[in-house]
């Protein structure tokens, strides 16, 4: 009997210490920069003083610390200094852009909320675009003791400042700037002494205050907004942009945009291991073709893309795919795809590959895998289709020559070969008469499947090695849904892609800076959603 209360203390000590481990573990989980990767997304306080109609908004569910946290946990010791020092500088850039210092200004109050949009002006400045600044205080003794100090140091240097109220709000504004700098209108608010907004004029923060107070026209409010904030899921950033701004900040081609009939779009930013992760959703207009009708995104990549004997076409190709890829792109129905998708194969994976791939493609219902590497570009289809014969007639209109060829391991194959003069400085380059045959593609075909080349020496590496490319399986594995389409890149060939996207050197441009040196790959997956298309992609860094 003396045993019991002997054991029941004993009870109560394990129990008590595994309470006070389990709750250290979670204030550990809690508090480490690693749970920015699983943080869910929210509707910002921000939001509810973004008019509907605005034409981009972009807002940080974080504050201007944990990224850097974030940055040092995933990388290796010897780069930590690097990577938190890049994004840093892209976010000390982001703030001075709008004329704050974040070291000296920002960086004791700012709190886990940072909100940018572009707001058009309709009182009293005209019809220009305005900007508008939302900031979260972690108290509201440092949002008061900045607006002191930010009011202050422009007084100083000159600007006149107006003291106002607004909705029962209380508003300063000025004409003026800092020394050295442009004079621009500027206008702030306290919000419930929690949200800084501060705007470019009074006009544009007057329209913030007023959709405010008016559900219908803010974007806190709108259904849409919210359903897709909670379809998205996880993030720590969050954009949505509507057509004006399409073109001029996310650099999507004008006529892309009008053709495919995007009337907006919003996507997250979530990190993910040393990789970030993007999901973007494409509202389209009711009346707009689909372009991914046809497209069955239901086949999924098997748990291992390159297991032998998968039932899914698509998943065969991956198995039986040889060779090394620096891009490697599985599409369901490239035939339906290629309109959508003929920007990016004109500027980056078709630029120099001649007419023969884009024949197949469009006379191809899928699935179809492109590889591109050293030895030139690859294609593997269904061996029925298309066939040779299916591509006489576009063949013959780019004075394509088809002829029989036996290969070294006796297979049969068809090569397409182009008379061309000889280049300026080779042998017979001045005698009219003398044209040279040009090999621009070969086709093969191993059991059920067909392979077309750049080359002969690519179609020998497809048939002989044994080695995959991991890497770009691995990128493809990594974007875990199905898609109609699927794109893998190696780093130099990512940073090639990046470097042509005007919101990419806007971003170089805020951290003053090139950012493309750290990208190591990236991946991209499309699929059509319930209203238009969904976007995923994996930007891969070290």
């Amino acid at each position: 009997m003396k045993a019991r209360p002997f054991l029941a203390v004993l009870l109560s000590l394990a129990l008590g210490l595994l309470g006070l481990g389990g709750g250290a573990w979670w204030l550990v989980l809690n508090r480490s920069p690693l749970q920015l990767s699983h943080r869910p997304l929210v509707v910002p306080l921000a939001a509810r003083f973004v008019p509907r109609q605005a034409p981009l908004s972009l807002f940080l569910l974080t504050d201007g610390e944990e990224p850097l946290g974030y940055a040092r946990a995933v990388v290796a010791p010897r780069q930590r200094r690097v990577a938190a020092e890049a994004v840093a500088q892209l976010r000390d850039g982001g703030f001075a852009a709008a004329g704050l210092d974040y070291p000296s200004e920002l960086a004791s109050w700012l709190g886990p909320e940072i909100g940018f949009a572009l707001i058009g002006s309709n009182q009293g400045e005209g019809d220009a675009a305005g900007w508008l600044l939302s900031l979260r205080s972690r108290d509201g003794e440092g949002a008061r003791r900045f607006l002191q100090r930010f009011w202050q140091s422009r007084s100083l240097a000159g600007t006149d400042l107006q003291i106002s109220r607004y909705r029962g709000m209380g508003l300063i504004s000025g004409r003026g700037a800092l020394v050295g700098a442009k004079t621009t209108p500027i206008a702030t608010a306290l919000i419930d002494d929690d949200l800084v907004l501060i705007a470019s004029g009074r006009g544009v923060l007057e329209q913030a205050l007023d959709v405010s107070q008016i559900d219908a026209l803010n974007l806190a409010s709108s259904a849409a907004f919210r359903r897709g904030v909670a379809d998205l899921g996880r993030g720590m950033a969050l954009l949505v942009a509507r057509p004006p701004a399409l073109t001029p900040w996310l650099g999507i081609p004008k006529d892309l945009g009008s053709e495919a009939g995007i009337t907006g779009l919003i996507a997250s930013l979530r990190p993910d291991g040393a990789s970030l992760a993007v999901e973007l959703a494409v509202a389209r207009a009711a009346n707009t073709p689909a372009p991914l009708a046809g497209a069955d995104p239901a086949a999924d990549l098997p748990s291992d893309p390159a297991a032998e004997g998968a039932s899914d076409p698509g998943a065969e190709l991956l198995a039986h795919l040889r060779g090394e890829a620096s891009s490697l792109a599985l599409l369901n129905d490239p035939r339906q795809l290629l309109d959508l998708l003929q920007p990016l194969w004109d500027r980056s994976l078709g630029a120099a590959s001649g007419p023969l791939p884009g024949l197949v493609m469009a006379a191809d219902s899928g699935p179809l895998l492109w590889a591109e590497g050293r030895d030139g570009w690859l294609l593997g289809t269904a061996a029925g289709e298309p066939t040779p014969d299916d591509l006489e007639p576009d063949l013959a209109a780019h004075e394509l020559i088809a002829a029989p060829l036996t290969l070294a391991d006796g297979r049969p194959s068809t090569v397409w070969t182009h008379l061309a003069a000889p280049a300026p400085g080779r042998r017979g380059a001045g005698d009219g008469r003398q044209l040279q045959a040009e090999l621009v593609g070969v086709r093969a075909v191993d059991a059920d499947l067909a392979w077309w080349a750049h080359g002969l020496d690519r179609l020998q590496q497809q048939a002989e090695s044994r080695r995959q490319p991991r890497a770009r399986l691995k990128q493809l594995q990594a974007i875990d849904r199905p898609a109609a389409a699927r794109l893998a890149v190696d780093g130099p060939q990512a940073r090639r892609m990046l470097q042509q996207w005007s919101g990419w050197r806007l971003l170089s441009g805020l951290a003053g800076a090139p950012l493309a040196d750290a990208v190591q790959g990236l991946s991209l997956a499309l699929a059509p959603g319930a209203d238009g298309l969904q976007l995923t992609a994996r930007l891969d860094l070290g």
